[in-house]
């Protein structure tokens, strides 16, 4: 790696670390071990007790970002509500989406009662909105969530994590649901894995793709 490139990287790194009080707790967890060690060589007081400290400090912080990448994957996913991790819910009836002339799965939705137009992508780990489809539906980054990179065919952007609390669609309604604040992303919003692996199946037949949620279901009240 050249120089440039080494500067590049470290620059991306410092600009990612204001947007996550979760990497800010990290550095601080981290500054604060190497002064406690060096307190406590110099055998000057509470340098142990700031050492250990920092080491709970980073324990606690590997917990929470474990506890957000299970959310990825519904077989291992943790609830933990009181930090910002609720259950991710999806039920409701089949719901059949034609293909449209473009070649993709469009749909229309509701997030948070507000119209929003979706593309279904398979190859999409996580459901995204744009930022300005963010600021009109009321969405908000995750208190200390981890910044998310995502590859675009604009290259590689920065993105941030939030919580849908209620996302309808045809017969089927999310609840709880994380996705991925995407700038650059314009109007065009993407369903992605996270909400298709919590189906029963999905399939497509005829240009139609079925979404089959999980049975038994529970009544989704509209």
């Amino acid at each position: 790696m050249d120089l440039d490139a080494l500067f590049n990287a470290i620059a991306g790194v410092i600009a990612e670390i204001p947007r996550s009080g979760l990497l800010l707790a990290t550095v601080a967890a981290l500054v604060a071990g190497w002064v406690g060690s060096i307190m406590a060589r110099r055998d000057v007081p509470f340098g142990l007790s700031i050492r250990r400290l920092s080491t709970l400090a980073l324990g606690g912080i590997l917990v929470v970002l474990v506890l957000q990448l299970s959310r990825f994957d519904p077989r291992i996913e943790l609830a933990v509500p009181q930090i910002g991790l609720p259950e991710q819910v999806v039920e409701g009836g089949e719901t059949r989406i034609p293909l449209a002339p473009d070649g993709h799965f469009w749909l229309r939705a509701e997030v948070n009662g507000e119209p929003v137009a979706f593309m279904v992508d398979t190859g999409a780990t996580l459901t995204a909105v744009s930022a300005q489809v963010a600021d009109r539906v009321d969405l908000e980054p995750r208190t200390g969530g981890i910044p998310v990179r995502l590859n675009t065919a604009n290259g590689t952007i920065s993105a941030e994590i939030t919580t849908i609390d209620d996302l309808r669609f045809g017969n089927v309604a999310a609840r709880g649901l994380d996705a991925v604040i995407a700038p650059n992303l314009g109007e065009t919003s993407v369903i992605g894995m996270n909400l298709l692996s919590r189906l029963q199946s999905w399939r497509v037949e005829d240009n139609t793709l079925i979404l089959v949620p999980h049975h038994p279901q529970v009544p989704v009240d509209w």
